[in-house]
Formats: structure tokens, C-alpha cells, sequence
């Protein structure tokens, strides 16, 4: 399991990260989007070496990227006239804002587990799936439904991007307060990932101009329907103790179909619609 844990969040650091940071449309992000090399490649290599003191000062170059990633969450937040006061416009910035700090949580797992410690009395083990968590059900979930939010002015829209923000914290929480904690915070991951499996399917499908992407966003909306399922049903197992999928299992179904699935058929297909509505923006 920890050589595919290990391919997942490659995939986060190297590709889904950098590529979520181009779609967020801040011209702010442009910085640290084209240094994110410098800090994803060497916390990639770190993934690949024995724990101890190379691999956590590898770790190290990762974390200080992700922290100068969730230090632009703060000029955003102090902005005048702040976008968080518009009812309309609030739910997709509190979405961005979400992604730009959760790699920073993915980050301070990946140094602990990398050095061999425990974090907050979580072992070695729940940390090195913390790393691909926060950049999958945090990074590109929060992104991708603050992407929605903007596109479909709606309120499922808007509670989209609300809930994936939200159900991400409650899970965070949920660490340290318990499993029904935990499987509240599933409960509404799960219903604005399926809300974003919903609108992407039923608005954003159909405004693709070619095959391709709209291939691409069909996949997401898809897989998403089955990975959220499957998260409901480990959470539920874990608070009640009902039977539910091992954690071995749940890397290998829930957490390679939201990758590959979800958040790189996502990214791919948001940059298509970019390209293409710059392209024809230049006609214009």
C-alpha cells in the first residue's frame, strides 16, 4: 500500500496541485505556481526514501512551500471591500481559500511521518494517508467546487462550495474528537461531492465543445458518485463499528478513483474549458 500511497500524492504534489493553482484564476498564485517544482520535487523524493533525517529535510522544502501556498489565504482574507461579504461570491472564495491551506495540513503530516514520529498521537501510518487526504478531499475537492460555484450561480452551486469547505473541516476535527465527529464531517464531504458530481454532470458536462472534455467531466462526475460512497461507508463503519472496507481497500478503490477519476479527469477538463474560452476570448 505505501508504493501506491506514495504514486497518489506524487500525482497531488507534482500535477494536481500546480495545475488547481492556473485554474483558480488569481493572478496572484502566478509566483508560486511557477517555484512549485522547487518544493513539490523534492518532497516527491522524500516519499521514496527510508524515514529519517534526508527525508524529512526533503519533506521540510515541501512544507515550506505549502506554507508560503496558505500564506496568500491571508491578503485574500483582508482584502477591502472583502469578497467573503457578498452572499453571491463567498462560497467560491471560501472555497479557494480552503484549498490554498490544506496542502499546508498535508505538508506537516508528510514531515512527521517522513521523520518517524507521531503527530497529535497519530502514528506513522494514518499520517501517510493524511498526505494524499488533504490533497485530494481537501486541495482538489475545494477547488474544483469553488470552480462550480463560479460557473453555475446557484444555490446547490453555492452549497457545493460551502459543504466541501465544511465537511473537509469536520473531518480535520474529527481526528481529534472522535468517529462521529468524523463521519459528520463525511456526511456533508460526501453530499457537496455529490452535488458537484450533479452540476458537473448536468451543467458543466454539456458545456464542453468537444468529446474530449466532456469525456473528462462525465468520468468525474461518475467516479465521484461511487468514491463518496464508499468514504460514507467507511466513516459509518467506523463510528457504529458495521462492517466496512479496510484501509488497504479504501487506498486502493476510493483513493486511486479520486485521483486519477476525479481530480486529474477534473484539472484536465477545466483547462480545457480555459484554453478554449481564452482562445475564443482573443477572437473576440
Amino acid at each position: 500500500m505505501s508504493v501506491l500511497v506514495g504514486l497518489i500524492v506524487m500525482l497531488g504534489m507534482l500535477v494536481i496541485v500546480p495545475a488547481g493553482l492556473l485554474l483558480a484564476g488569481a493572478p496572484e498564485l502566478d509566483r508560486i505556481r511557477r517555484l512549485w517544482p522547487v518544493f513539490a520535487v523534492p518532497g516527491a523524493v522524500s516519499l521514496w526514501l527510508p524515514r529519517g533525517l534526508p527525508a524529512t529535510a526533503l519533506a521540510l522544502c515541501y512544507a515550506l512551500g505549502a506554507a508560503l501556498l496558505a500564506l496568500h489565504a491571508l491578503p485574500r482574507l483582508a482584502r477591502r471591500p472583502s469578497p467573503l461579504r457578498s452572499p453571491r461570491t463567498a462560497p467560491a472564495e471560501i472555497a479557494l481559500l480552503t484549498a490554498l491551506v490544506t496542502p499546508s495540513i498535508a505538508a506537516t503530516a508528510l514531515v512527521a511521518e517522513r521523520s518517524g514520529h507521531a503527530l497529535f498521537g497519530f502514528g506513522p501510518g494514518i499520517l501517510a494517508l493524511t498526505v494524499p487526504h488533504f490533497h485530494f478531499a481537501g486541495f482538489a475537492a475545494a477547488l474544483v467546487s469553488g470552480l462550480v460555484c463560479r460557473l453555475v450561480d446557484s444555490t446547490a452551486g453555492r452549497f457545493a462550495a460551502l459543504s466541501v469547505p465544511l465537511g473537509t473541516l469536520l473531518v480535520l476535527i474529527g481526528y481529534f474528537v472522535g468517529d462521529r465527529t468524523e463521519l459528520a464531517g463525511a456526511v456533508v464531504l460526501t453530499a457537496g461531492m455529490w452535488t458537484v458530481a450533479l452540476l458537473t454532470w448536468r451543467t458543466v458536462r454539456p458545456a464542453g465543445r468537444d468529446r474530449a472534455t466532456r469525456l473528462l467531466l462525465a468520468t468525474s462526475a461518475a467516479v465521484l458518485a461511487v468514491t463518496m460512497a464508499l468514504a460514507l461507508s467507511w466513516a459509518l463503519g467506523e463510528a457504529t463499528g458495521l462492517p466496512h472496507p479496510t484501509l488497504t481497500w479504501m487506498a486502493a478503490t476510493h483513493g486511486v478513483g479520486n485521483a486519477l477519476g476525479f481530480a486529474l479527469c477534473s484539472v484536465l477538463a477545466w483547462k480545457r474549458l480555459r484554453d478554449r474560452n481564452d482562445h475564443e476570448g482573443r477572437t473576440a
